[in-house]
């Protein structure tokens, strides 16, 4: 091949490689387990380390937590300051459990955001119905990518966990599946979450009448397919999706770090390759 043919073959190859590597968006789902609780050896100050790891090994774009406490989101992005993060608690304070959203800032710009409760009056901060012993939220982004400026909303939300609250995820599940309907039509639209409910659940068929589940459609998977583990690594149940619109899946993986017999969580997180 003569030398320019070359050069302009070399040229070609690497615009592509970077066009493919630009259009690539990684989003985690990772419920942190809360401050609060009494967990001994699992307690916070002893996994928070192996936390960061777990995320600086992944590196994803944008991360939807649950369970998230003011003082695990500064710590975390003061060990990975490329991040930050957003969202008021559960009762529209910082006190409490966040909906925290983490995002690279050198990878996105954040739009606008904002957040709405799962009741029957989702604009009141705080707001507890439908037998829910705690309020639950969304919290909401829209993001821009800073390399071609291609917009996404991302969506992240905790369902109430007891059995009894079924009917209170299928209704939070209709609430947020109206609420993504009046969103701009081309504008792709994440979904990251700890749902409290498996698959087989009507929240989950309400979801993804409009939405696909990352899981079930990704060509690429990789763990195992249940994520809370309570701490054991034998994770039980499914309950934790990312779930999409307008973008394509290319891999989801559960990832299922550990240290010395030591995990970052009570849940593993899942992560997802999007082409937007």
């Amino acid at each position: 091949m003569p030398i320019l043919s070359r050069i302009a073959f070399a040229v070609a190859l690497s615009a592509t490689a970077l066009s493919a590597s630009a259009a690539e968006l990684k989003v985690m789902s990772f419920n942190v387990r809360t401050l609060a609780a009494q967990d001994g050896p699992n307690a916070w100050d002893k996994r928070r380390e192996l936390f960061v790891d777990t995320i600086r090994q992944a590196h994803p774009d944008v991360i939807g937590t649950q369970e998230l406490f003011k003082q695990q989101g500064d710590d975390t992005v003061q060990r990975l300051p490329e991040y930050t993060w957003f969202g008021r608690d559960r009762f529209g304070k910082h006190a409490e459990e966040h909906m925290g959203i983490f995002y690279r800032k050198d990878r996105l710009k954040l739009v606008k955001s904002g957040d709405f409760w799962l009741s029957d009056t989702p604009d009141k901060v705080a707001s507890i119905t439908w037998g829910n012993v705690f309020p639950r939220m969304v919290n909401w982004a829209l993001f821009e990518r800073l390399d071609d400026h291609k917009q996404f909303y991302l969506l992240d939300t905790h369902f109430p966990y007891r059995d009894q609250d079924e009917d209170a995820r299928t209704k939070g599940a209709r609430e947020m599946a109206a609420w993504i309907a009046k969103l701009p039509a081309d504008v792709p639209v994440i979904v990251t979450g700890d749902f409290n409910t498996e698959p087989s659940s009507e929240a989950h068929k309400i979801l993804t009448a409009a939405l696909k589940d990352a899981w079930d459609t990704a060509p690429k998977r990789e763990g195992p397919t249940k994520t809370f583990h309570d701490f054991t690594g034998q994770p039980t149940v499914q309950i934790d999706w990312i779930l999409y619109r307008g973008v394509k899946a290319n891999a989801v993986s559960v990832l299922t770090t550990s240290k010395d017999g030591r995990y970052p969580s009570d849940h593993f997180p899942i992560a997802a390759d999007f082409t937007l």
